[in-house]
């Protein structure tokens, strides 16, 4: 049979038990091999986007369970085929005995992601479309669900699709000018390319520049918590994870290896990363630690740098406020209610002062990281906030063939050679939507997706 061709049928909602799972079948024979397993009303003959209470049973026609069977018939469905959903009881024995009684010669088992791959292939929805309904699926935070909202919602797929019909009428232009030099119409065209060419530029900065604030929505904030040994850093991380994940000890070099933990802290998640304290030590084990502590302090979206209050700022504390100057830095001056020895005038003036053990500062020190994350997001104007790795490289090669297009123009490069340019942007622009897809990465796309949806 062909692919497309299948009924398929996956249990859709998550292992485990529950007061209800939803068993759903997209294809031709979707509504009447349900049909053949229900005693209730006739499905093939009710109207469709319809409820409808009865009996489902196995191949002996003895009775698995009651249930409500929802009826939606093509093409206004999520991938324009008929689809029947099986709302039985949660248990997954019942849900399972449900699904296998489904199966069959007309059925199969659906493969993961295939009724969202499905819709895409049917024209329903495009493929970043397809690829936020999985960030809807993960969304951890409000900021997080708005985002892939919106790109379910297909504003990413609504500005690729006008910058694309912009372009087009460019090229036939150029074509008609290249094919009918006669009509001496090439400054013309050559003007038009240009304007065109600079605004389809302006978006696509504007989506590049804000991809930072999508990534750190989707991905989460990698957070290094870097200090000297016994300076409270597990504490922290104790503090910000609201429970006991990290050991704490008076002992200097109880974390020898870095620990992480995410956790949600307001509209972020942070990847947080409790480190081995940085100083200087013979023991080898130590030493590799240390190793990894600065690699991790690098490599971090945001470094929370932990000095001890109540004791002089050591020489290799300074070289970790130097070393930390140019990254995303809050300077956390921790043990901030036992008296303080730590000179003021050797750290930055905004420190947050906090208590790890007893729990004060941390609204503040919540409050200092969502403002240092948040704001340009907030600032976006409602602007696409791109967190997708695959998209955001089309992007990036459009916005480079476009910037040769400029420089073609200015330096009166002959159209015909420009136009190669201008035509690989606009093939860029629609490989993001899906447009000829090849069909590897269309299959590795949603073979991330959970089965059954």
């Amino acid at each position: 049979m062909n692919f497309m061709n299948d009924t398929i049928a996956a249990i859709s909602t998550p292992n485990g038990l529950g007061a209800i799972s939803i068993v759903r079948l997209s294809g031709d024979t979707a509504i009447s091999t349900v049909a053949a397993h229900f005693k209730g009303p006739n499905l093939q003959q009710v109207a469709s986007n319809t409820i409808n209470y009865g009996h489902i049973c196995d191949q002996e026609g003895n009775v698995i369970d009651e249930v409500m069977v929802s009826v939606m018939k093509a093409p206004k469905t999520y991938t324009k085929e008929d689809i029947v959903e099986i709302n039985c009881h949660g248990g997954p024995f019942v849900t399972q005995k449900v699904l296998t009684a489904m199966l069959g010669d007309q059925v199969r088992l659906a493969e993961p992601g295939e009724f969202t791959k499905r819709a895409f292939l049917n024209g329903r929805i495009d493929l970043t479309e397809a690829e936020a309904v999985m960030d809807l699926i993960n969304a951890k935070t409000n900021l997080q669900e708005k985002a892939a909202v919106q790109m379910v919602d297909g504003a990413l797929a609504q500005m690729i699709k006008e910058l694309r019909e912009a372009m087009v009428k460019v090229m036939a232009n150029a074509e008609v000018n290249i094919d009918y030099p006669e009509y001496d119409e090439e400054e013309v065209t050559r003007q038009q390319m240009q304007k065109t060419t600079q605004e389809v530029l302006d978006k696509l900065k504007t989506v590049i520049d804000y991809s930072e604030h999508g990534q750190v929505l989707k991905s989460g904030i990698k957070t290094a918590i870097i200090g000297a040994p016994n300076v409270g850093k597990s504490s922290l991380l104790n503090l910000l994870y609201r429970g006991d994940r990290a050991i704490v000890t008076a002992i200097p070099g109880t974390t020898r290896d870095t620990l992480e933990e995410e956790i949600t802290l307001g509209q972020l998640v942070l990847d947080l990363i409790d480190t081995a304290g940085i100083h200087q030590t013979d023991d080898i084990i130590e030493k590799l630690g240390i190793k990894k502590s600065q690699e991790m302090m690098q490599q971090a979206d945001l470094v929370l740098l932990v000095l001890d209050g109540s004791r002089d700022l050591s020489a290799e504390e300074a070289q970790l406020l130097q070393a930390t100057n140019n990254q995303k830095r809050l300077v956390i001056i921790n043990k901030a209610d036992l008296p303080q020895k730590i000179d003021q005038s050797l750290l930055p003036p905004d420190v947050i002062r906090i208590s790890a053990l007893k729990g004060d500062g941390f609204t503040d020190l919540k409050k200092r990281i969502e403002t240092m994350f948040l704001a340009g997001i907030e600032n976006s104007n409602g602007a696409v906030l791109l967190a997708n790795a695959r998209q955001l490289g089309l992007l990036n090669q459009a916005q480079k063939a476009l910037q040769s297009v400029l420089t073609g123009l200015n330096s009166d490069i002959p159209l015909d050679i420009v136009l190669i340019d201008f035509n690989e942007a606009w093939k860029k622009l629609g490989e993001i939507i899906g447009e000829n897809a090849p069909d590897e990465l269309v299959n590795e796309l949603f073979s991330r997706f959970c089965v059954g949806k």
